[in-house]
């Protein structure tokens, strides 16, 4: 992320989030306007689109997946020659031993340094990273890891009310306590993306559950970093057609345009907490 004179959060928009809303006939448009700071792309990058949104005055960062060990340093080498600022990745299938598993972090870590970009794993269904436990194990061996919180995987996938929430969320604190970039996505212990109306934790606690893991995420993010840092949140709301967003008698659950700008301003409020709870006289 860009340089600045005080941490602070910048939010970014998933292109993929867009497919089959309306504003994908003029993306970087909608998203300047929505007041975010930049966009995520997918891979392949599409050049035009990233060319056009620093054009826009737009940040732009990335994807990917890293498979192999081997997959890693064609990544970030990409990456740093297109002039994206980072990288979120899926690494690995799940499958892996601690050895494969502790190969694939090794070249990211070694890829991040050699590059220059900072590469952040995420905490994501079929990959090393898909369970907590695991992901503690992994981080004590490589302590120098930095993750992409993409939590409804966690939230939703490992079932965090089941046993208390707030035992969940002790044991994942030095995970939350390493987040440089957040993927926005709301789901309760069912679903991992749902419609939460305007936020509110009335009738949703998963609501409030979130509130607490974005703003564990952010402290964490302020009490290690340089003032300079700034830390991503990229609303991640994906489409019916691969499973995310929800559909009733033919028709999406809820406005996910609307929805991601509800997330955002959850995560501003979140930030300024966390904020307020690390840097009370700044």
């Amino acid at each position: 992320m860009k340089d600045s004179p005080e941490p602070r959060l910048r939010c970014y928009m998933n292109i993929q989030a867009l497919e089959g809303l309306p504003q994908l006939a003029d993306p970087l448009r909608f998203i300047r306007e929505a007041g975010y700071d930049g966009v995520q792309l997918i891979r392949p990058i599409a050049h035009a689109l990233k060319e056009e949104a620093q054009r826009l005055g737009l940040g732009v960062c990335g994807s990917g997946r890293v498979n192999a060990p081997a997959d890693a340093a064609p990544l970030a080498a990409e990456a740093k020659a297109a002039g994206l600022e980072c990288l979120t990745l899926h690494v690995g299938w799940g499958m892996e031993d601690d050895d494969q598993a502790a190969a694939l972090i090794a070249a990211v870590l070694e890829a991040s340094a050699k590059y220059a970009i900072p590469l952040y794993p995420e905490t994501h269904r079929a990959t090393i990273f898909q369970d907590p436990w695991r992901t503690i194990q992994l981080l004590r061996r490589f302590p120098s890891l930095e993750f992409n919180g993409d939590l409804s995987h966690w939230y939703t996938g490992t079932e965090m009310v089941y046993g208390g929430f707030e035992n969940k969320l002790a044991f994942i604190r030095p995970v939350l306590e390493r987040i440089g970039f957040i993927h926005g996505r709301i789901g309760n212990p069912g679903c991992m993306q749902v419609n939460i109306g305007d936020g509110s934790t009335a009738d949703r606690p998963y609501v409030a559950h979130f509130r607490a893991l974005w703003t564990e995420a952010f402290a964490g993010f302020l009490a290690r970093r340089p003032v300079t840092d700034a830390i991503c949140f990229t609303p991640e709301l994906l489409a019916p057609s691969i499973y995310y967003a929800r559909t009733f008698a033919g028709r999406e659950e809820s406005d996910r345009w609307e929805q991601a700008l509800v997330l955002v301003r959850i995560a501003r409020e979140c930030f300024e907490e966390a904020r307020q709870r690390v840097q009370p006289n700044a």
